[in-house]
């Protein structure tokens, strides 16, 4: 926190442009992504924050449902944070048909160099977590992307157990609420993904 205080007073921070887009069908990809969000302002980020329809939605935003991502939202970030729930541990369908639009500015070179993390969600420990985070990266390589996993670059690490993203458990019911450990894991990975794509622009 003090380097960040002392960049900003000294006029030289590089002002970190952050998109969150994610997929969420039952409300703990929002909560997460929502967290994601707070986190990064709070380190003076400059968030965009996109949610991928569910079946029948509307396309545009509307109450406190934020806006669907776009293409630009992609290239015009410095940080990209992807959140899917998995689907027989993979990426959901719906964030897919959204990933596989970005053709065109991947062929030109725009989404490479960039920083990009995952997170997601499943009903049961194990349930495909890694293999989502996983094959959620198989798309970032294509990019030419930066892939700033957390590792255990942290003590809380060794709490969550996620060092390919963050993850959480919902249960059977899909109730199980965002906890404090999940929450932890959240503001660990935006607040690395931030300060390494800090270091890029520097």
């Amino acid at each position: 926190m003090f380097n960040y205080l002392y960049s900003i007073l000294e006029g030289t921070l590089h002002m970190t442009k952050l998109s969150i887009i994610y997929y969420s069908q039952t409300g703990t990809l929002d909560t997460m992504a929502r967290r994601l969000a707070a986190t990064a302002e709070s380190l003076g980020a400059e968030v965009r924050l996109r949610a991928v329809g569910r079946e029948g939605d509307d396309a545009s935003a509307s109450g406190d449902r934020p806006a669907p991502p776009t293409v630009d939202d992609v290239v015009w970030a410095d940080v990209v944070l992807f959140g899917s729930p998995t689907r027989f541990g993979n990426v959901a369908g719906r964030l897919k048909v959204f990933i596989d639009t970005l053709g065109g500015p991947w062929s030109r070179g725009e989404l490479a160099d960039k920083v990009y993390a995952g997170f997601t969600s499943t009903q049961t420990l194990h349930g495909g977590q890694e293999t989502t985070l996983l094959a959620l990266y198989n798309t970032f390589h294509h990019f030419g992307g930066l892939i700033v996993s957390p590792g255990y670059t942290a003590g809380s690490k060794f709490v969550d157990g996620n060092p390919y993203g963050v993850s959480h458990v919902t249960g059977p019911a899909n109730d199980n609420p965002v906890d404090d450990v999940t929450n932890t894991a959240l503001d660990h990975m935006v607040e690395r993904a931030i300060n390494i794509s800090r270091r890029l622009n520097a």
